[in-house]
């Protein structure tokens, strides 16, 4: 397919119809309107479904239930609309089924601004509602890595029997890049025989969710704690970028990590040994990357837009937070590039 010049959210659109997605049920919330604005006009070209709820608590329960009924199902918000859905994510993964959620941030807490933020990190990566439990969390840094990103997250969705949530700022939704849309299961999908199809007089199926008994509820969280091992240790994935020489590495994800990449130019025409590690996954990190570079590097310098809600993963996957520095923006501010250059001549010194 040729390349098509695409908006973010219009693309990301395109991209779950292309991966077999045919029920959408969301609510309009600015940097991501234009995410069900293009659903609810291609949707019903190929048989789908598109439903604007009566409120995001709504939306995510029929998510819930379509779900449960075994169909490629998306919900998309931004930010607070997400915070609004955590209980209907939390069940949803509870009952170990698949559905996919992409969350275009915007500055915060509360209803903050309408500009691009990164800071649903520790709600999305560390879980918004109650108990022990994951989500596989993907972190795009370009409109197709977006469009690739969300064609992989039902494949996952389907294949670990988990939500899979886009976690994506809302510079990504809003700009426009050309994209192709190739879809490839690379995956070998168990069928879903557990599905709530209304069998009649036939097999029954249930979906659970309820565990009264305490030591029924452990087990429960421990077999979930079993597939999440699973997934840690088979898909986890980042960016490698001029790593081989590299004495220092940025950290960053996301638009932050385009903002990052052009600095390292810079400071590579400076003299500056220094490289960067993008998280692809969120969860999992990528601790891996980390394992494989840590022996070379003297400091890791993570660059968001938050306050740093991930250098406290950075820490854990170094085992030293004492090999961090950190620099951000929040509340919408989008970092520029001269401020990653001297933060990073600040970390790094003379030290060429």
């Amino acid at each position: 397919m040729a390349k098509i010049l695409m908006k973010g959210n219009e693309a990301v659109g395109k991209a779950a119809i292309e991966a077999g997605c045919r029920y959408f049920f969301g609510y309009p919330i600015t940097p991501q309107s234009e995410v069900p604005e293009y659903l609810s006009s291609e949707l019903p070209k190929v048989g789908g479904v598109f439903v604007q709820a009566e409120s995001e608590v709504a939306a995510i329960n029929m998510v819930y239930g379509a779900a449960g009924a075994g169909a490629r199902v998306l919900t998309s918000s931004s930010s607070p609309g997400i915070a609004l859905k955590q209980e209907g994510i939390g069940y949803i993964s509870n009952a170990g089924l698949p559905a996919v959620i992409i969350n275009m941030m915007r500055g915060g807490p509360g209803l903050g601004t309408i500009q691009p933020g990164q800071a649903d990190y520790n709600m999305t990566v560390k879980g918004g509602s109650n108990g022990d439990y994951h989500d596989i969390v993907l972190a795009p840094a370009s409109v197709q890595e977006a469009v690739d990103m969300v064609m992989e997250a039902f494949d996952l969705a389907d294949y670990y029997g988990t939500p899979v949530i886009i976690l994506a700022d809302g510079l990504i939704g809003q700009m426009m890049e050309p994209v192709e849309f190739n879809y490839v299961c690379k995956k070998d999908l168990p069928p879903k025989t557990w599905a709530l199809t209304g069998k009649g007089e036939g097999e029954k199926h249930m979906v659970e969710n309820l565990v009264i008994e305490a030591a029924e509820c452990e087990a429960w969280n421990k077999r979930h704690f079993e597939k999440y091992a699973k997934i840690e240790a088979n898909e986890q994935a980042w960016e490698e970028y001029l790593m081989d020489d590299a004495e220092y590495a940025f950290v960053s994800y996301g638009t932050s990590s385009r903002i990052v990449r052009t600095a390292i130019g810079y400071l590579r025409e400076a003299g500056y040994k220094v490289g960067m590690i993008r998280p692809k996954t969120l969860w999992p990190f990528p601790v891996n990357a980390f394992e494989k570079w840590d022996k070379n590097i003297k400091k890791y310098l993570d660059v968001e837009m938050s306050m740093g809600q991930m250098v406290q993963d950075v820490a854990y996957a170094c085992n030293d937070k004492n090999k961090i520095e950190f620099y951000g923006r929040t509340g919408g501010i989008v970092p520029a590039v001269d401020e990653i250059v001297e933060f990073g001549k600040k970390v790094m010194g003379g030290d060429k």
